[in-house]
């Protein structure tokens, strides 16, 4: 991992063409498959969306220790989800214990490989993969709440991705960091995007006329901010050469699934805690 701005030369259309079509693709995955398997589906759904993240963030940041690496993620994505699928009565505070052991188990795991290059950005991308897959465990308690608030979140967050995408992929201006092909009108366009998404299938979650439109743009500003960082480290990676050299994917994958983590807790407060 790097912290310094790099030019890309990675074109605008892979960059949000294809990244757009995998929002679509878990969007549906998040609001279709609960409704047909329950929550054997919701666990399924966000399973499949944490397991994608691991591989495509060890492989788009060059964590070091790759197999070790994707131990200690799988691992931190199947206890979180244990850790709020099985009680008959979670609450999101047991995932800290997940994450604290994961952490630690993230520097041993770090600390025990020789030789020890570029330990300090290893630790930093464990501690933000960690808690991604801990956010994405928030969906679980979405869903098992069973009144449209997951369907929701995921068809906001979606609808958020896709627009900024697509107009980026038009017009990216004016430019929120040099080389990063996003704009500002992006991020806002997003932003109305997820308020008018909340708005329309209101009654899925039972937000009312008034309070629907101002969750999904609280939702959809987070998911679409995070979504130009994604944005970032996608264009830094592959400038780089160090995501394409093992998966030209891994990069739009975390374009798109770390701003649905972001997102995760966020919903799960806005449409169950208050």
């Amino acid at each position: 991992m790097s912290s310094a701005a790099v030019p890309s030369p990675t074109p605008a259309r892979p960059h949000h063409v294809v990244a757009a079509g995998l929002a679509v693709l878990a969007a549906g995955l998040v609001a279709g498959l609960p409704p047909l398997a329950g929550e054997v589906g919701t666990l399924a759904a966000v399973l499949v969306l944490q397991l994608a993240l691991v591989l495509a963030w060890v492989l788009a940041t060059g964590m070091q220790g790759f197999a070790a690496s994707l131990a200690v993620g799988t691992a931190a994505a199947v206890a979180a989800d244990l850790a709020l699928a099985l009680p008959e009565d979670p609450v999101p505070g047991g995932l800290l214990a997940v994450l604290g052991i994961g952490f630690l188990a993230a520097v041993l795991q770090q600390m025990l490989r020789t030789p020890r290059e570029a330990l300090v950005d290893s630790l930093a991308g464990s501690a933000v993969l960690l808690t991604a897959v801990g956010a994405l465990a928030a969906l679980l308690l979405l869903g098992r709440a069973d009144d449209g608030g997951l369907t929701t979140t995921a068809l906001v967050a979606g609808a958020a991705l896709v627009v900024g995408h697509l107009v980026d992929q038009v017009l990216p201006r004016p430019r929120l960091a040099p080389g990063v092909p996003r704009g500002l009108l992006g991020v806002v366009l997003a932003v109305l995007a997820g308020a008018a998404t909340a708005w329309a299938v209101r009654d899925l979650a039972d937000l009312g006329a008034l309070r629907a439109p101002a969750v999904g743009a609280v939702i959809a500003g987070v998911v679409a901010l995070v979504a130009v960082a994604g944005s970032y480290l996608a264009v830094e990676t592959t400038s780089e050469g160090e995501a394409e050299a093992l998966s030209p994917w891994a990069p739009t994958v975390v374009q798109v699934v770390l701003p649905l983590a972001a997102g995760a807790p966020v919903a799960l407060a806005l449409l169950t805690a208050l």
